[in-house]
């Protein structure tokens, strides 16, 4: 188990900047780029809005391929649900529905990706096996309540029974959220000319049906050939988008452990069927252990007004004594006192449960990226380069996206 990753991953302070300023300005998107481009032949402008997983992956490859990237972020990078996630990544398990091969191209990204950006030591990207069991509740928790199948690993040694194994090395992996998300935003701009923007996004201009510029709370207007707006669950807040379909907010909790033997957790993510004693209904916790030496336990979701601000985000407190409960009744090591993280999120979703992503219709030059649910971090690298070929090439050759056109919301009624 690797226990000595860096986890002080960060954006140089350079490239981050507050902006408030008193006066209307209006500043240039072009950056520059380790490559020079042909002075006939300008880098394309393209304002990324959102410093979340989608956002980041997005401004990387458009970078990447060339163009001049902007992100914009209201708070900090990863600051919301790509910083509080699982980081569970499936090859397979969207098989059979509309993002299958969303998920499998992204699965094979996430590979490379780690790769490229020694993934295993930045952001613990790893393969693991993944495991379903149920997990019921007993008065009087003994030694001996827990299955003796093989099949379990020996620190889940609570009531325990009928593991099965859903996920292998080579189908599932994990990464750290948060740590990937900021690894591939600071490679973005130290290498590829990225630059990051602090501030809080109130409109775009459009001027004859063609976006022109992204305006900022206090005034300042930035240029661009094309937007791409990966906001998550804050879509709901931008009226362009939220008067064309619903995205709606599922809060999500979650709770970060230090185990009491780091050592003898081994990489299985467990995926529960839990019966509380409280309840008439199972729950559907997960538990992922993390290379760091800690242990994610999530579940606990309802859907529910999204904040303003995303740094107002807290969990509700029946909801994080639930899966406390969860964690001690799973295994013995993973006891109250070794919590060190309570919190919440919020997951983006769509009506009809698959992402939207393309351009928006009647506004040329502007696109959006955001409604990946549960599988915003698997989906992440898939969706950034999807995106960045449609917005700089006029069309992407890794995922086809026409079932995720945002176009499909024409005409019907939002809820």
């Amino acid at each position: 188990m690797q226990t000595s990753m860096n986890l002080s991953v960060g954006i140089p302070h350079s490239t981050t900047l507050n902006l408030f300023p008193q006066n209307r300005t209006r500043i240039s998107a072009i950056k520059s780029l380790q490559s020079n481009p042909s002075p006939m032949d300008p880098p394309k402008k393209v304002v990324v809005c959102g410093g979340g997983v989608i956002g980041v992956c997005t401004a990387y490859f458009l970078a990447k391929k060339g163009a001049a990237v902007t992100l914009i972020e209201k708070s900090n990078i990863a600051c919301a649900a790509s910083g509080k996630a699982g980081g569970f990544l499936a090859l397979d398990w969207c098989d059979g529905g509309p993002i299958e091969q969303l998920a499998r191209a992204s699965f094979n990204l996430h590979r490379s990706l780690s790769q490229e950006l020694n993934g295993s030591q930045s952001y613990g990207y790893r393969s693991l096996e993944a495991l379903s069991l149920t997990v019921t509740e007993e008065p009087k928790r003994t030694s001996s309540s827990s299955s003796s199948s093989d099949a379990l690993p020996s620190w889940v040694d609570g009531p325990a029974r009928g593991p099965k194994t859903i996920g292998t090395h080579e189908t599932t992996a994990q990464v750290h959220p948060q740590l990937f998300t900021r690894t591939l935003i600071e490679n973005a701009v130290e290498k590829h000319g990225v630059e990051i923007l602090i501030g809080k996004l109130e409109r775009l201009e459009v001027d004859g049906g063609r976006v022109e510029s992204v305006v900022l709370e206090g005034g300042l207007v930035v240029d661009a050939d094309a937007v791409v707006l990966a906001l998550g669950p804050w879509s709901s807040k931008l009226e362009l988008l939220s008067s064309r379909f619903r995205v709606s907010g599922l809060k999500a909790h979650s709770i970060v452990l230090e185990p009491r033997e780091p050592n003898a957790i081994t990489p299985h993510a467990l995926f529960l069927t839990y019966n509380a004693s409280n309840r008439r209904t199972p729950l559907d916790p997960e538990v992922y252990p993390r290379p760091t030496g800690e242990v994610y336990v999530c579940g606990m979701a309802k859907e529910e007004e999204v904040p303003d601000n995303p740094e107002e985000i807290r969990g509700d407190k029946e909801s994080i004594e639930m899966l406390k409960r969860v964690a001690k009744t799973v295994s013995s090591h993973l006891g109250e006192d070794g919590v060190k993280v309570e919190q919440a999120c919020f997951l983006p979703c769509t009506d009809d449960g698959v992402p939207i992503i393309g351009e928006i219709t009647g506004v040329k030059g502007c696109y959006v990226a955001t409604g990946h649910s549960c599988w915003g971090i698997l989906n992440g690298p898939a969706t950034g380069a999807a995106v960045a070929e449609l917005v700089l090439d006029g069309y992407s050759t890794i995922v086809d996206l026409k079932k995720f056109s945002p176009a499909r919301f024409a005409g019907r009624t939002k809820a």
